[in-house]
């Protein structure tokens, strides 16, 4: 099953790291692994420090993200595209979300896309390691909405996005940050 363009929302059992109480888009799965970014982990920096020319056109907060452990020296941009073109410097994935290449000039891509969104690294699975991780407990499988990729509030998505499902996932919204609290 092909669940590119999912959410991933860490259970509570993951504790600790980048990780923990984490939301990860889907952005490639297949049987070759996975790929996604991780939408809820804002980093001190401005996105200035290492590519000033998209600093002006980042949706808020206007700052790098964490996108995962893997790749931390390398950047992705996340936007949308509206319609059904697909713009010079841009990939398309799934629906409306695209990555950007970041080598093209910002002033080519920017009049193209809404939304623009750039991680420091990602998350990846080798083939079947994203499969056993979701049948051992540690991720919710959820769809995403066209806004996640671009939350305005990072810190609290983990809670939002439980909280708009419709079944038990509601109820694990509440669950505390420390289990001690519980």
């Amino acid at each position: 099953m092909d669940l590119s363009g999912s959410l991933l929302v860490a259970t509570p059992q993951i504790t600790e790291g980048v990780f923990a109480r984490s939301v990860v888009m889907l952005l490639h799965h297949d049987a070759e692994g996975a790929q996604g970014v991780v939408l809820n982990r804002p980093l001190g920096a401005r996105v200035d420090a290492v590519l000033p020319d998209w600093q002006p056109h980042v949706t808020s907060p206007s700052v790098l993200f964490e996108g995962g452990p893997v790749g931390l020296d390398s950047a992705l941009g996340i936007v949308t595209v509206p319609g059904e073109a697909e713009p010079m410097g841009v990939k398309r994935l799934f629906g409306g979300v695209a990555l950007v290449d970041l080598d093209t000039p910002p002033e080519l891509v920017i009049p193209e896309v809404a939304g623009l969104r750039i991680f420091a690294g990602y998350a990846g699975w080798s083939p079947g390691q994203l499969e056993d991780e979701v049948r051992t407990g540690s991720w919710y499988v959820v769809e995403s909405e066209s806004r996640d990729a671009f939350d305005d509030d990072p810190e609290t998505m983990w809670v939002r996005v439980l909280r708009r499902q419709r079944d038990h996932l509601a109820f694990v919204s509440t669950f505390p940050p420390d289990p001690e609290m519980n």
